[in-house]
């Protein structure tokens, strides 16, 4: 067990006992689990394809148990050795929609529209795949800067799916009413006092007990809805390339980009997941985790293709969950796999875990997904903000929360560019990019006859946020500083 009971219970290295591991596992599970179905859901009800759901869904979480466990344990160059738990990425949702949509445009039966989609996925991944390689060559655009405005965008983006869970969910009949408030909120302030408890188990079972409570409270006083357990089969039986493969030059260029900007997400996660597990954020090990993350990704969503399941991606929500138990142990991660695998495999055992109310979900996702953004804002504090950085944070951050306020204002953009730009992640991470490439350093054009020192050290004190590990005398991404002091 770790020594620094007061940020990590058990660190990267350490390996709990069976109990401790499971209850963590589970945590994970309970954290990610809507998330990895929900897109699958989406976009067979937006392209009829109903009739495939259950099937497809067992596929998106088998395959999200094998990519957790290739992510965790790391095979050759492939995966971060983190604690990276992958699912199916929301980010792709728009770009399949409209590629299924010209399918069954151009009179497609189902089985084409499928066909196409998993091809375009495992297209889309090779992307993904060749970009890893080269992620070392990227020092101008993946600085602290940048990484720290995609991590806090990641989390604002969540923050939107996690209140709308604790008010009811999409399309809720009841949505918003007194009673789904109250559990959410009831749910969200059990896990925040558990968490905050000096007990290492409160601490540790925290999501764990706040879901349970909330959950046994609505069966008591609503019941629960178990009807869609009867007509799943007892058993998923996963087929490569059950629906065959298909290609459109066309509808892939929408897909490759949000590719790219996966990776350049996967690596905020990556960096977030390393400051809540306390490992380096800078130098080779840093470097060397990240490009094995995005190729993790990459060959993840390749496997997705081939057994029937759309684009993966590292999820963010996961690192505010190793944050609130204290957990980045790796066994935990492979129990995390595990635990999808056997999901998937018997679909009965994720229809029962889609019965948990919304609100109970919303209410343990709601305070995870702000962690995440929190991480973000950590990582921007250890940034000089001056008046230039600043100006990229704000005009960022403005890109991200606009488009989840008004999306209706890209509505006259090809289609293609607001596929892409819908996405509040995505939207940050290019304005990021591009201003912090382009917008003119005074300070490196004031001082030009006087060479740069590396920015090698800061040192805070005490934690900028508590509960967060604090950088006092630690080395600090000199990876990603490089690029400001060139």
């Amino acid at each position: 067990m770790s020594s620094d009971h007061s940020d990590l219970l058990y660190d990267l290295h350490d390996e709990p006992a069976f109990l401790p591991s499971l209850t963590a596992a589970f945590q994970h599970l309970l954290a990610s689990f809507v998330g990895v179905i929900t897109p699958t859901l989406i976009v067979t009800s937006s392209l009829g394809l109903t009739e495939f759901t259950p099937y497809l869904i067992s596929m998106a979480l088998l395959v999200s148990g094998l990519g957790t466990a290739i992510q965790t344990k790391r095979i050759g160059p492939i995966g971060s050795g983190l604690v990276a738990i992958q699912g199916t990425s929301f980010a792709f949702i728009s770009a399949l929609i409209l590629a299924g949509s010209k399918v069954k445009a151009n009179g497609g039966t189902p089985e084409d529209v499928l066909a196409l989609l998993f091809g375009l996925t495992m297209a889309g991944a090779t992307v993904e795949i060749v970009f890893s390689f080269f992620v070392n060559k990227l020092k101008r655009i993946i600085t602290p800067l940048t990484t720290g405005i995609v991590i806090t965008a990641i989390g604002l983006s969540l923050i939107n799916v996690g209140m709308t869970d604790l008010a009811g969910g999409f399309h809720a009949p009841d949505f918003a009413s007194t009673d789904n408030l109250s559990v959410g909120l009831g749910v969200l302030l059990i896990i925040v006092f558990l968490n905050a408890s000096n007990n290492a188990w409160l601490r540790l079972s925290a999501i764990f007990v706040g879901m349970a409570i909330g959950t046994i409270y609505i069966w008591l006083t609503h019941g629960l809805d178990f009807g869609n357990l009867a007509s799943l089969p007892l058993i998923a039986v996963p087929t490569p390339f059950a629906f065959g493969i298909a290609f459109d030059m066309q509808l892939f260029l929408p897909i490759a980009l949000i590719y790219l900007f996966s990776a350049i997400e996967t690596a905020g996660d990556l960096t977030a997941n390393s400051l809540f597990c306390k490992q380096p954020v800078d130098g080779p090990v840093y470097l060397s985790r990240v490009k094995g993350g995005i190729l993790g990704d990459g060959v993840n969503s390749l496997l997705a293709g081939m057994l029937n399941t759309f684009p993966n991606t590292t999820f963010g929500q996961n690192n505010g969950v190793i944050q609130l138990t204290g957990i980045a142990s790796r066994k935990v991660g492979l129990f995390v796999a595990g635990l999808f695998v056997f999901i998937g495999s018997f679909p009965i055992v994720g229809g029962v875990l889609q019965a948990i109310p919304k609100p109970v979900l919303g209410g343990a996702t709601l305070v995870m997904f702000a962690m995440v953004a929190v991480g973000g804002l950590k990582l921007l504090a250890t940034y000089a903000l001056d008046r230039r950085s600043s100006l990229v944070t704000a005009c960022a951050l403005g890109m991200a929360i606009g488009v989840m306020m008004v999306p209706e204002a890209l509505a006259k953009l090809p289609q293609w560019l607001e596929n892409i730009l819908l996405s509040p992640v995505t939207s940050a991470g290019i304005t990021a990019v591009v201003l912090d490439l382009f917008l003119p350093d005074q300070k490196i054009s004031t001082r030009a006859s006087k060479p740069l020192k590396p920015c090698q050290y800061i040192a805070f004190s005490k934690p900028l946020t508590p509960g967060l590990p604090s950088l006092q005398n630690k080395q600090v991404a000199p990876f990603l500083f490089s690029a400001r002091n060139r």
